[in-house]
């Protein structure tokens, strides 16, 4: 669901899927062939959310930018499920894991890979090409090459999913009372 807040309005790119059960608020702008999971919340209410193309947003991933701040989550992207984003760069290719939380005004680089569950604390900054893990986050080691093409693949998927979706649609299932047999 988009909706308007404040006299702005969610805007969403071509061949981007955006589930009707995920909510858009207000200042949110998600780039071509995105995206967006059942459950997602993104709002633009305080300040404004940039999602990059060909990103991926799994489902119950809540974004949202400091007042008057922008969150710039770059092209590429792969934010796990239930991740919570609260800061304000995501470097391009960056991988966000699963329940992971990035503080208010945090950063990570290019190519960042930031582990399932860490937490990047307030104004934290995760250089480019560095897996962190952690509560607090830290530093564990380089990424390399087995892991860009692991998490391009992985990211592709949701993309392609996003198609599929567009093409086909999700149709309710009729309550009939009985069990849906094939």
């Amino acid at each position: 669901m988009l909706y308007e807040f404040e006299g702005k309005f969610p805007v969403v790119g071509k061949n981007s899927y955006v589930s009707e059960t995920a909510l858009l608020i207000g200042d949110v702008v998600i780039g071509d062939s995105c995206y967006v999971g059942h459950g997602a919340i993104i709002r633009g209410d305080y300040g404004r959310v940039e999602v990059g193309e060909g990103t991926a947003v799994e489902e119950g991933v809540i974004i949202h930018s400091p007042p008057g701040h922008t969150q710039l989550i770059g092209r590429h992207v792969t934010l796990g499920h239930g991740a919570i984003l609260h800061g304000s760069v995501i470097g391009d290719y960056t991988v966000v894991g699963m329940g992971a939380i990035l503080s208010i005004l945090s950063k990570t680089g290019e190519w960042t890979i930031v582990a399932e569950g860490a937490v990047v604390k307030a104004n934290q900054e995760i250089p480019g090409a560095k897996v962190a893990a952690g509560n607090p986050a830290s530093v564990v080691r380089d990424v390399r090459d087995a892991d860009k093409e692991l998490w391009q693949f992985g990211k592709q998927i949701y993309v392609d999913l996003a198609l599929r979706y567009l093409k086909s649609g999700m149709n309710p299932v009729p309550k009939t009372g009985q069990p849906h047999t094939v």
